[in-house]
């Protein structure tokens, strides 16, 4: 799949393309819903499917201070687009300058001067421009006049977690997600993507408690606002990546979210026990994937009863990914 940043480093010979629109945090199945309807549309013409999106997250940029927790790093959501069937990712610097474009701006400087779209997929719930002022309805107008199709495609739907949203059914979105992750409940999260919640970083020096325990543990360094689990512990898997960020091997691990109540500690951290390996990982890229949520994050009375909790969150994540 091609991939650049930046109007500018499009490449010159893309020719026309198919060209779908947005945050695509997640990639969760109502993006994919999304993103298989353009590929379709886009293959069927023999024309490149090209997946739009933004860095960083627009509210951050509308509204500072509100940036919402990242789902999935770029270099994930590469990954998972390409696999869709995605031909080229443009990756649009959200700047204050550029928030301010009109919706006609966008529509010509973006969709139509640079990218060379044939056709737009969007969802029908999709704005654009300036205070978000542009709709599926306006974008298909200046379709018209510039040449290129537009195709709103209807929302996907999921059943609910009941401790968030009740009984029934709610729409698949990215805020749902980050409600399911944020409260621990990895199953509903699960749903909504399609695979488990996953948190990308890299691999670096912790206090090496875990070793001294007997429980070596990778200690994983994520970006700033990338959505956690909420605190405890969690049956899930290590996953190594290369140096593009592509996914190479999987291992199944236990996995501590907080910040080591037991001994006092202050910085809330990700560390993940992987079963049966033996192998140092420093400055190794991975990715964290959560399962299922095994207990809350406990503060024991010494040593002992936390040796004994660890012994069974071990024997509990074997039990749930079956290895």
């Amino acid at each position: 799949m091609l991939r650049w940043r930046g109007l500018d480093a499009t490449p010159p010979d893309l020719g026309r393309t198919v060209v779908t629109v947005g945050m695509y945090d997640g990639v969760h199945r109502g993006h994919q819903h999304l993103i298989g309807a353009a590929v379709s549309r886009a293959h069927a013409v023999g024309r490149p499917a090209l997946l739009l999106t933004f860095d960083p997250h627009p509210s951050e940029v509308v509204r500072p201070g509100s940036h919402p927790a990242i789902l999935t790093s770029a270099d994930r959501k590469a990954e998972l687009v390409a696999a869709l069937g995605v031909d080229a990712m443009c990756v649009l610097p959200f700047t204050p300058e550029f928030s301010r474009l009109s919706p006609g701006e966008f529509t010509h400087t973006v969709l139509v001067e640079h990218l060379h779209a044939a056709q737009v997929v969007v969802g029908q719930n999709f704005t654009y421009g300036h205070k978000a002022a542009g709709t599926v309805e306006s974008l298909a107008a200046e379709g018209r006049r510039f040449g290129f199709s537009v195709e709103g495609v209807d929302l996907t739907s999921v059943g609910s977690a009941p401790a968030l949203a009740g009984d029934g059914e709610v729409t698949i979105s990215s805020t749902y997600i980050r409600a399911c992750v944020a409260a621990g409940d990895m199953a509903s999260a699960a749903l909504a993507l399609g695979r488990p919640h996953r948190v990308d970083g890299i691999v670096v020096r912790g206090d090496r408690r875990g070793r001294e325990l007997g429980y070596p543990t990778a200690n994983v360094e994520s970006p700033a606002h990338t959505a956690i689990p909420a605190d405890g512990v969690y049956a899930g898997r290590l996953v190594l990546r290369d140096h593009r960020g592509v996914s190479r091997s999987t291992h199944p691990a236990a996995i501590s979210v907080g910040s080591n109540p037991t001994f006092a500690g202050a910085r809330r951290t990700v560390e993940a026990h992987l079963l049966d390996f033996d192998g140092d990982l420093y400055g190794e890229h991975v990715g964290v994937e959560f399962v299922e949520r095994l207990r809350p994050m406990v503060s024991f009375a010494g040593v002992p009863e936390l040796l004994v909790a660890m012994g069974e969150d071990v024997a509990r994540t074997r039990a749930v990914l079956g290895v």
